[in-house]
């Protein structure tokens, strides 16, 4: 399987903690040095390459010489505060040798929520490529709380692949590819589409002071995948890795890229904007939304859930609250309490002069 297109030119490669530390949780330096000699035979190749670097956090207490991962959100970030420069540090080390430079990268969700932001973020990063650096991007773990934070940096990294319309997202980790029956089969080498069969494949991963598992690394390739990236899981730990992703030969899976890739407004709509509320559809504007491309109308909702102002993208559910789409409101959550159940004409009598969607289909986004 041919894992980059011929005219490839961009690859984003997510590095999990333990690929980065030993069980002390200080930093392997040769597992590192490694890992930067890999980067720069990629480089030479002609790919652009953007590092997203797990281990602030497991290297804060590894120096603070604590095993476990504390609680508390106070001494998570502080952590990430004494780990974060350590990190930084050992990548541009590594990659000096071989004459890169680095550039870190600190973002929250926050960051790319807003499109002025999201231009912003995708702006710097492409003027770091043109200047032929490494950016080495992370979660600003010091500051990042739970309304903004990603989550994961598997989540992270599918990110900043769709922002840069990546060819190739690399997620490595100690995970050697998705394996079946919950981790314990034979491993998947190609996942042509993220089915519920495949999600029900995914284990948990079993350690306590890591942040994902596969589950993670499945919500990041269905969002990586969607923007028409194609996404490679493996282990870090595999002999010459990166070159052999570049050559299609490495071990692992791959997860083929979906042929019609969103474009950037729905991509910013689908993954990048927080949803302010979700409205729950009955089964037929279920249907017109998903199979015919609908719009989205008054008469087919039957619960609004949240307060949020007009323009706000919320999450289409069905009435008993599966998510399946979403999209930019056309209404604030207290008109469309009014709203439920009346058709177009009623509210164009009620809001002349107003679109009578409350969602329209360019603003709305299947996932």
């Amino acid at each position: 399987m041919e894992f980059l297109k011929a005219n490839a030119r961009r690859m984003v490669v997510k590095i999990g903690t333990h690929s980065l530390t030993g069980p002390d949780g200080l930093v392997d330096e040769s597992r590192l040095a490694d890992l930067c000699r890999q980067v720069a035979l990629v480089r030479a190749s002609g790919l652009d390459v953007v590092l997203v670097s797990s281990g602030a956090v497991g290297m804060g207490l590894g120096l603070l010489g604590k095993r476990s991962r504390p609680e508390e959100l106070a001494d998570l970030q502080a952590c990430a505060a004494i780990g974060q420069s350590r990190l930084v540090e050992v990548w541009r080390s590594g990659l000096e040798a071989h004459g890169l430079t680095a550039a870190q990268i600190l973002l929250t969700r926050e960051d790319i929520r807003g499109r002025r932001r999201h231009l912003a973020v995708r702006g710097t990063l492409e003027r770091l490529l043109a200047l032929r650096t490494v950016p080495i991007v992370n979660e600003n773990d010091t500051v990042s709380a739970d309304e903004i934070k990603f989550g994961d940096n598997d989540i992270l990294s599918a990110l900043v692949a769709s922002l840069l319309k990546a060819d190739l997202l690399v997620i490595l980790s100690t995970i050697p590819g998705l394996l079946r029956d919950k981790g314990e089969g034979e491993r998947v080498p190609v996942v042509t589409e993220i089915t519920e069969d495949v999600r029900r494949m995914a284990g948990d991963t079993g350690d306590p002071n890591a942040t994902g598992g596969m589950v993670t690394k499945l919500e990041a390739a269905h969002l990586a995948t969607r923007s028409g990236c194609g996404v490679f899981i493996g282990s870090s730990r595999a002999e010459g890795i990166l070159p052999s992703v570049c050559r299609g030969s490495a071990k692992g899976t791959f997860f083929v890229p979906a042929k019609a890739s969103l474009a950037a407004r729905k991509r910013w709509i689908a993954f990048f904007e927080h949803p302010q509320g979700c409205l729950r559809l009955d089964e037929g504007a279920v249907a017109a939304v998903r199979d015919r491309s609908a719009s989205l109308l008054a008469k087919g909702i039957v619960a609004v859930e949240g307060e949020f102002p007009d323009q706000a993208v919320v999450r289409l559910a069905n009435a008993g609250g599966r998510e399946f789409a979403r999209g930019i409101c056309g209404f604030p959550a207290h008109e469309i309490h009014r709203l439920c159940g009346l058709d177009s004409a009623a509210i164009r009598r009620e809001f002349p002069g107003r679109r009578p969607e409350i969602v329209h289909r360019d603003s709305l986004v299947l996932l």
